[in-house]
């Protein structure tokens, strides 16, 4: 007979009440089963585990030697078994994010689901937006936070915000009042950011509905880079509104009106359609959702 936990609780629970009676009441067994399996361990050890006192049971020697062999195993189980129901909120979520919601929307996002849910750990990897659901795709997310069109396949797509993307230039760069045309726009030397960016994308693709195409001075993966270019006099740029707004308060940059053009980029959480929704991703998507795309500086997180 080989021996189970079984056997080895009933051994500990035993030795703790010092009766099979109290030890089968804590089991909500009965007393014979717990007489039963000391017996089979009795024969399995080849000795006796407890001396039968008229008024209670003891551990003979090598009763005790047997249990201090089982308690860790026991110990042990206990974890397991108190880990068991709460897997979910263990489980690591996994996050990949596009520049801008993980610059303006994401901080805010994570630190309401941490005040939430403590025990559960995000790791986040933050890529261009062409590379976001390529990640997804492959499986190295549980959640993709991307920008633009929406993806197609069987995803779940949930639009939880948007942002305007201004138009921009120095003080002074453009000489001829009022509003460009769009013809115009695609004429000028334009600070743009790179191909398969959910900013250029848009950009291009509002261009070729009134049938023009962008051909840049400057191509950058980096913002800022545009930005200080911009702010040079050496051309146009098109930025998403909540990464130009300090240029704009401080008159650094101001937006060229064009009829007609209006630019904007939704926001949208990506996930598997045939994926398991655990507790801890609805959660994190709830908190997704609530954000406003703003920490200011300064403030602290908004209360919840």
């Amino acid at each position: 007979m080989a021996m189970t936990l079984r056997h080895f609780r009933i051994l500990q629970t035993v030795a703790e009440t010092g009766s099979f009676t109290k030890a089968a009441a804590r089991l909500y067994i009965t007393q014979s089963a717990v007489s039963h399996a000391i017996r089979e361990m009795e024969e399995e050890t080849g000795t006796e585990l407890f001396d039968r006192l008229p008024r209670n049971v003891r551990l003979t020697p090598c009763g005790q030697l047997l249990l201090e062999e089982v308690t860790p195993i026991l110990a042990s189980c206990d974890t397991l078994e108190a880990h068991m129901g709460r897997l979910e909120y263990q489980a690591p979520l996994r996050i990949v994010s596009s520049i801008t919601i993980a610059s303006f929307w994401l901080p805010e996002a994570l630190w309401r689901f941490h005040s939430e849910w403590p025990d559960t750990e995000v790791y986040v990897d933050v890529a261009p937006a062409a590379a976001v659901m390529d990640l997804l795709q492959k499986g190295k997310a549980d959640l993709a936070l991307t920008e633009g069109t929406l993806p197609q396949g069987a995803y779940v797509c949930d639009i939880f915000a948007s942002y305007s993307m201004k138009i921009l230039c120095a003080p002074g760069y453009r000489k001829r009042p009022g509003p460009a045309d769009v013809k115009e726009l695609s004429q000028e030397k334009l600070l743009l950011r790179e191909k398969g960016s959910a900013v250029r994308d848009t950009f291009d693709s509002a261009l070729y509905l009134k049938g023009y195409a962008a051909h840049p001075r400057w191509t950058s993966v980096n913002s800022q880079a545009l930005i200080e270019a911009a702010k040079a006099g050496l051309g146009i740029t098109v930025l998403p509104e909540p990464l130009v707004e300090k240029e704009i308060q401080k008159g650094e940059l101001v937006e060229l009106e064009v009829a007609d053009f209006k630019l904007v980029n939704e926001l949208i959480a990506v996930r598997h359609r045939s994926k398991y929704v655990t507790m801890p991703m609805r959660g994190l998507l709830k908190c997704v959702r609530s954000c406003k795309g703003r920490i200011v500086k300064g403030q602290g997180i908004p209360q919840i």
